[in-house]
């Protein structure tokens, strides 16, 4: 415990958001682009992104950004504003990410996944002036009297009523903008709720920063390291466990548009991969190629997962086949921006049932029911703070109220911490099913079902997968008897994430199970479920 206290550089307290005391690194960059300025100086003509056939070095990555941030501030975006950006993995994402924070405007990644009513809120809600979208993904786009702040769309391919990305990239000088607050808040993501409504995080430079180098400084990484981006830039483990920690790392990042087991060792081979952060269920995925053996990835030093538990047999087949690799469990989420605990060094075989432990300027409690701090090994909710939580919910001060105490985040999740200071978390979030690192909200799928006509009750459950983990699995009561599974699929499909639309369902014009004060009572469905599985 000691080497990993003392991994940490020179820390003090520091007060932000007005009523927040946190520890902070003395010495650390004080905004995103800051970030892209030091690694320009450590490494310049380094690789710092490759997607395919498309290569950047840090200069070139900055000298993309500031023509980009030339043509947006021509096209009146300023300080402050958002700009929502509806882009796949492609190394246009990243020059975005920084052409925004050189203006000081308001970056705001969906995931492409996203369907048409979920994005009309977004855009709505955060009154985006401008979206830079994937062609294909035009006829999503709300109308202007569903998005009436929506000034510019613009497309990476030709499209009918979008501007192309390319003329936005324009030669002149538009220095960094110098009225940026390490407050001030960098990127909104939006995450589910219970309510259903997506609620958008605000992730400021101050937190942006901190969570950045508490991954660096962890995990030890500098310009020498490479990196596969397999998981999507949009969501908070691309964005900051990719993006911003490779670049204060000065490293080279390696993205994929989309994972594929196979083509992910060709690449790892290839660009003699040291790191990267994944669900289990892709390395698993890895795992399962016939010719995994054959691959050179003696260069792979550190294996980051987080999103589910790690299988003993995965860690005894890659200790065995990778002795190189060091696994390091996370934990963290959107509103803590990224990680709140890691897995000390060498520690993932001796404490493979915990997620490691707090990092060094996070701060967390276990508080049992009746708001009082649990002791070591005693089960509660775990409360997470520090300079990498987010300050609240953009636009949404009942939900911050609801959410924070005193700074401290209630994360949802049941879990203990022992006498060493290592997490261990027992349950996730009430109801929520996490497929393949995706996390889905059951009220949501919820919603959907029952805004069909047939549909008289229904229940969202998870269902185990060996692949993925989880799945999703409805028990839908009927109001009148019918074969309405393929039209209920198609129904939510339109409406949802395709990852979030139920793959099987229980259907019935019986009620389903409640308890006696009328509240559905999943576990039973649960345990149906279980019990209606081949052994």
């Amino acid at each position: 415990m000691n080497d990993w206290e003392n991994l940490w550089p020179v820390m003090r307290l520091e007060s932000h958001y007005g009523d927040r005391v946190v520890p902070c690194f003395q010495d650390r960059p004080s905004n995103l682009y800051q970030l892209l300025e030091h690694a320009v100086a450590q490494n310049a003509k380094g690789d710092a992104l490759i997607c395919g056939a498309d290569r950047l070095s840090y200069a070139q990555l900055q000298q993309q950004s500031s023509r980009l941030a030339t043509g947006l501030s021509k096209r009146g975006v300023k300080v402050g504003d958002r700009v929502a950006m509806l882009l796949g993995n492609r190394n246009e994402f990243v020059v975005t990410l920084f052409a925004l924070a050189h203006l000081g405007a308001i970056a705001v990644p969906i995931s492409i996944r996203e369907q048409a009513p979920g994005l009309a809120y977004m855009l709505s809600h955060c009154a985006a002036v401008m979206v830079i979208h994937e062609a294909d993904l035009a006829s999503l786009l709300p109308s202007a009297q569903d998005a009436p702040n929506l000034q510019h769309r613009v497309s990476m391919a030709p499209c009918q009523g979008s501007k192309l990305y390319e003329q936005l990239l324009e030669d002149g000088e538009c220095p960094p903008v110098a009225a940026v607050a390490q407050e001030d808040t960098a990127v909104i993501l939006y995450t589910s709720g219970t309510t259903g409504r997506p609620k958008g995080a605000m992730l400021t430079h101050l937190s942006i920063v901190h969570s950045s180098l508490h991954y660096q400084i962890a995990m030890s990484l500098g310009k020498h390291d490479n990196s596969i981006a397999a998981v999507p830039l949009s969501h908070v483990t691309g964005l900051i466990a990719m993006i911003t920690t490779f670049t204060l790392a000065a490293g080279k990042l390696v993205i994929m548009p989309s994972f594929k087991a196979a083509e992910f060792l060709k690449l790892a081979e290839k660009e003699a991969m040291t790191h990267t952060l994944m669900v289990p269920a892709m390395y698993n995925l890895c795992l399962l190629q016939n010719d995994f053996d054959s691959y050179n990835l003696s260069g792979w030093r550190i294996g980051a997962f987080g999103g589910a538990p790690m299988p003993v047999a995965t860690i005894e087949r890659l200790a065995k086949t990778v002795p190189t690799l060091m696994l390091m469990n996370c934990y963290g989420s959107t509103e803590t921006t990224s990680p709140s605990t890691l897995m000390p060094p060498g520690q993932t075989t001796a404490h493979n049932d915990t997620v490691g432990m707090p990092l060094g300027c996070v701060e967390m409690r276990v508080i049992d029911d009746n708001g009082c701090e649990a002791p070591a090994n005693v089960l509660g909710e775990i409360w997470i703070k520090g300079p990498q939580v987010v300050p609240g919910y953009w636009e949404n001060p009942e939900a911050t109220q609801e959410n924070f105490t005193a700074g401290f985040w209630h994360s949802g999740d049941i879990g203990s911490i022992d006498a060493n200071g290592y997490v261990k978390v027992v349950d996730r979030k009430k109801d929520m099913i996490n497929r393949g690192g995706y996390k889905i909200y059951t009220i949501e799928v919820e919603n959907a079902l029952y805004a069909h006509f047939a549909v008289q009750e229904c229940a969202v459950v998870s269902k185990p997968c060996p692949v993925l983990g989880e799945r999703v699995h409805a028990f839908v009561m009927l109001k009148t008897p019918g074969d309405f599974e393929i039209e209920l699929r198609e129904f939510c499909r339109i409406r949802l994430s395709d990852y979030k639309v139920p793959e099987s369902f229980t259907i019935s014009t019986t009620p389903l199970p409640r308890n006696a004060n009328g509240k559905l009572v999943k576990r039973d469905m649960r345990d149906q479920l279980l019990k209606s599985l081949p052994a």
